[in-house]
C-alpha cells in the first residue's frame, strides 16, 4: 500500500467516486496538476514510508520520535566520548609522574651514598616516594572514579601496565629495598649501577604507557570531532527533513483543501479533491467530496425544489386563507343553514368539487338531516333527505366522527344508498364529521367529477374546518336557546307583575260587579252608585297599572345612559303621582353593561310601583355611587315601612320584591331592603366591578 507520507501527492479521483471525476475530469486536472511529478527525496524515502504508519498523528510522532532517539544517541556518545577523554587525560598526568618519581628516588639513592644528604632523611624520602609510586601505579590499575581517572579499555595498555607492574614488584622496588639496608660501599656501588640500568629501563617503559593512553585520547578527541560535526549536520538535515515532512504531510494538503474549499465558495460543485492517503486528511478529502457531490445534486435540483417547495407554500397559503376566510365568516351573525351554505359553497370552489351537502344530527329522531346543498339533483336531495345514523358511507362517518374517501367509480351497480351518488354522475366522494367539544353535530360531504385522490393535509383541513362549522353551529344554537331563555324569563317576570298588579284589579272588580248586579237586583240604588264609584277607581287603577308597566317594558329601548333613564324615571313618577323626588350621584360614574342597565332600571322602576301602591309616603330619593367595589343603587321613602320579615310571597304581598330579587340575580348583584313600620323602607342594589360581572 502507497502511503502518502514523505510523497508528494499525485492527485487523482478515489475509486467510489469515478463516475462523479469522469464528469469532472477538467476541475480534477485544475487541481492535481500541480503535484505531478516526485522529487529524489521522495524517491528515497519512499520505502521508509512504507513502514510509517497510516494516521497523520502517528506518523508525526512517529518522525519526532526517531529525531529524538537520534539526537539522544549521538549526545551519550559524545557524553561517553568526553568521560573517557577525562579519564583518559588524568591516567596521562599520574602515568606521566611515574617517570618523575623513577627519577627522584635514583637521586635520593645517590644522595644518600655520596653523603650529600643524611642517610636517614634520605631513607625516609625514598620510602615516601616508593610509597607514592605504589598509590599511583594501584590507582593506574584500579583507577578513581572520583577524579575520574582510569586507563582505556585497551589490550595494548593493559599489557603495557602490567609489564610496568611487574617491572617495579620485581626489579625496581626489591632493587631499591636492598639498597636502603646494604652496608658494604662495594656492594652499594654495584646494586647502584644495576639500579641505574633497571631505572633506565623503567622510564622508556612509562613514557611507553603515557603515549599508549595519548594515542588512545587522540583516537576519542577524533570521535568527539565527527560525532559533534555529525549532531550539527543531523541537526540541519533534521530540520529541512522536519520541514519537508511538515510540508508534505500538513501543509500541502491543507493548501489543496483550502483551494477546494475556494473553488466550492466560487459555486465551482465539479471540484474533487484527490485522495492518496489513508489518514485524517485522506478522510477529510473524501468527506469534501462526498460533501460536493451532495452540493451538486443539490445545485442541479435547487429550481425544482424551489419550484415544489413555491407550489407547496402556495398551497398552504391557500389552505390558510380559506381556513381564515371561512372563521371570519362564521364569526359573523347568520343562521344554521347559511353558515353551512357558506361554507360548503368555499370548499366546493377550493377543492373543484362537483357538488356537496350539509347533514345535521336530529337529536330526537337520530337521523341525518339535509340542511344545505349545492349542485345536487332534487332526485338525490328527495332521496336522502333523511339519513339514519350508521346508513351508508355518511352514517358511518357521522357514527365514527372520523373523515371518509370513497371511490364511486368501482361502486357495483344497483345495490346501496350510493346509486345516488353514482346515479348523478360523481366519481368520488369525502365525508368529513362536523363536530364541537367530542360531540358529534353531523358531517359535510364533497362530491367530485373524477377519481380524485384527497390527499392527508387536505383531510387535515377539511376536518379544521368541520371544526370550526361545529364551533359556529353550537354558537348559534346557544344563542337561539338564550334568547328563548330571555323571552321565558320576561314572560315569567311580566306575569308575576300582572298577577300582582292588574290580576288583583280585575278580581276587585269583579267582586264590586257582583256586588253591584246585587244592589240592582234588589233595588237599593245608593249602594249600586257606591259600588260604581269602587269600580270607577278600581278600573283607574288598573288603568294605571297598565300605563306604569309599558313604561317599565320601554325604559330600556328609550334610555341609554343609566342616570339620564334614572331621571326621566322619576319625573314621570313624580307627575303621575305627586310624590316628590331627588336624585343624587357621586363617585367615577361607573356604567353597567347594556344588559345589566335594562334589569337595573326595571329594579327601580318596581322600587318605585311599590312606594305608589305600598308606602304612602311625600318624598322619595335615588342616589347612584360608583366606586373601586362596584356601583351602589339606593332608592328610599318617608312612607309608612313595614316589617321584610312579615312579608310572603304566599299571602300575595308584595310580590315586587322578589321580582327584583330575581332580576338582581340574574346580573350579579345582590339587593338588600332595610325597612320598618313608621321609618320608610330602603331598597340598596349592589353591583361588582365590571371585569367581575359575568
Amino acid at each position: 500500500m502507497q502511503c502518502g507520507v514523505f510523497i508528494l501527492p499525485v492527485f487523482a479521483c478515489p475509486g467510489s467516486e469515478s463516475l462523479a471525476c469522469a464528469r469532472n475530469r477538467t476541475q480534477c486536472g485544475k487541481i492535481s496538476n500541480m503535484d505531478m511529478t516526485r522529487t529524489p527525496l521522495a524517491r528515497v524515502l519512499s520505502p521508509v514510508a512504507k513502514l510509517m504508519p497510516r494516521k497523520l498523528g502517528a506518523r508525526i510522532n512517529a518522525v519526532l520520535m526517531l529525531f529524538f532517539v537520534f539526537a539522544l544517541a549521538v549526545i551519550l556518545l559524545t557524553l561517553y566520548v568526553g568521560h573517557q577523554l577525562e579519564g583518559g587525560a588524568a591516567a596521562i598526568n599520574d602515568a606521566g609522574s611515574l617517570r618523575m618519581r623513577t627519577y627522584g628516588l635514583a637521586f635520593r639513592l645517590h644522595q644518600m651514598f655520596d653523603g650529600t644528604l643524611p642517610r636517614d632523611m634520605a631513607t625516609a624520602e625514598a620510602r615516601q616516594l616508593m610509597d607514592e609510586f605504589e598509590t599511583t601505579l594501584n590507582r593506574l590499575e584500579n583507577g578513581d572514579p572520583d577524579r575520574p581517572l582510569f586507563l582505556p579499555r585497551e589490550p595494548r595498555v593493559a599489557r603495557q601496565m602490567r609489564a610496568l607492574r611487574h617491572e617495579w614488584d620485581a626489579g625496581l622496588k626489591p632493587q631499591i629495598e636492598r639498597l636502603l639496608t646494604v652496608r658494604d660501599d662495594a656492594e652499594r656501588r654495584r646494586l647502584i649501577a644495576r639500579l641505574d640500568a633497571t631505572v633506565q629501563r623503567y622510564v622508556p617503559m612509562a613514557n611507553e604507557l603515557v603515549l599508549l593512553v595519548e594515542q588512545s585520547n587522540a583516537h576519542h578527541t577524533y570521535l568527539m570531532y565527527v560525532f559533534q560535526n555529525g549532531l550539527v549536520a543531523f541537526s540541519l538535515f533534521g530540520t529541512l527533513l522536519l520541514i519537508y515532512l511538515f510540508n508534505t504531510l500538513v501543509i500541502r494538503p491543507v493548501e489543496t483543501l483550502k483551494t477546494g474549499i475556494g473553488r466550492m465558495a466560487e459555486s465551482d460543485f465539479g471540484v474533487r479533491l484527490p485522495v492518496v492517503t489513508r489518514d485524517e486528511f485522506g478522510e477529510l478529502a473524501t468527506g469534501f467530496n462526498r460533501m460536493a457531490d451532495h452540493l451538486q445534486d443539490l445545485y442541479a435540483t435547487l429550481e425544482q425544489r424551489v419550484t415544489e417547495k413555491t407550489r407547496s407554500v402556495e398551497e398552504k397559503n391557500r389552505e390558510l386563507a380559506l381556513l381564515y376566510g371561512i372563521a371570519a365568516y362564521l364569526a359573523e351573525p347568520s343562521t344554521t343553514e347559511a353558515a353551512c351554505k357558506g361554507v360548503l359553497l368555499r370548499l366546493c370552489s377550493l377543492l373543484d368539487a362537483s357538488g356537496g351537502v350539509v347533514r345535521l344530527v336530529n337529536a330526537a329522531t337520530r337521523e341525518l338531516e339535509i340542511v344545505a346543498g349545492h349542485n345536487m339533483s332534487d332526485t338525490f336531495l328527495k332521496a336522502e333527505t333523511r339519513l339514519p345514523v350508521g346508513t351508508c358511507l355518511c352514517g358511518s362517518a357521522a357514527m365514527q366522527g372520523a373523515a371518509l374517501t370513497f371511490d364511486l367509480s368501482r361502486q357495483p351497480g344497483g345495490t346501496g344508498l350510493l346509486m345516488n351518488c353514482v346515479r348523478d354522475g360523481h366519481a368520488a366522494m369525502a365525508a368529513i364529521p362536523i363536530g364541537s367539544k367530542n360531540q358529534m353535530l353531523g358531517l359535510f360531504t364533497l362530491f367530485f367529477p373524477t377519481g380524485r385522490t384527497i390527499e392527508a393535509h387536505e383531510l387535515r383541513l377539511l376536518e379544521a374546518i368541520g371544526q370550526h362549522l361545529g364551533v359556529a353551529i353550537e354558537n348559534l344554537r346557544l344563542a337561539h336557546r338564550e334568547k328563548e331563555m330571555a323571552v321565558s324569563e320576561e314572560r315569567n317576570l311580566l306575569a308575576q307583575e300582572l298577577h300582582d298588579s292588574i290580576a288583583q284589579s280585575l278580581a276587585f272588580l269583579n267582586i264590586q260587579a257582583q256586588m253591584l248586579q246585587g244592589s240592582l237586583r234588589e233595588g237599593r240604588p245608593d249602594a249600586a252608585a257606591a259600588e260604581l264609584a269602587n269600580m270607577r277607581e278600581g278600573i283607574q287603577e288598573s288603568y294605571d297599572n297598565v300605563r306604569e308597566l309599558l313604561v317599565h317594558f320601554r325604559i330600556g329601548a328609550d334610555h341609554a345612559e343609566l342616570d339620564d333613564a334614572v331621571r326621566s324615571a322619576l319625573e314621570k313618577f313624580e307627575g303621575q303621582t305627586g310624590i316628590r323626588t331627588a336624585f343624587s350621584k357621586s363617585g367615577d360614574g361607573m356604567v353597567p353593561a347594556a344588559t345589566s342597565t335594562i334589569q337595573v332600571l326595571h329594579i327601580i322602576q318596581e322600587a318605585l310601583s311599590n312606594v305608589r301602591k305600598h308606602a304612602g309616603a311625600t318624598k322619595v330619593e335615588v342616589g347612584l355611587h360608583g366606586g373601586a367595589d362596584g356601583l351602589r343603587i339606593s332608592v328610599r321613602d318617608d312612607g309608612r315601612g313595614f316589617d321584610p320579615r312579615g312579608v310572603t310571597e304566599e299571602a300575595g304581598s308584595h310580590v315586587g320584591i322578589s321580582i327584583m330579587r330575581e332580576r338582581a340575580h340574574r346580573i350579579g348583584a345582590r339587593l338588600d331592603v332595610d325597612s320598618a313600620p313608621g321609618r320608610g323602607t330602603a331598597v340598596t342594589l349592589a353591583l361588582p366591578p365590571m371585569n367581575s360581572q359575568g
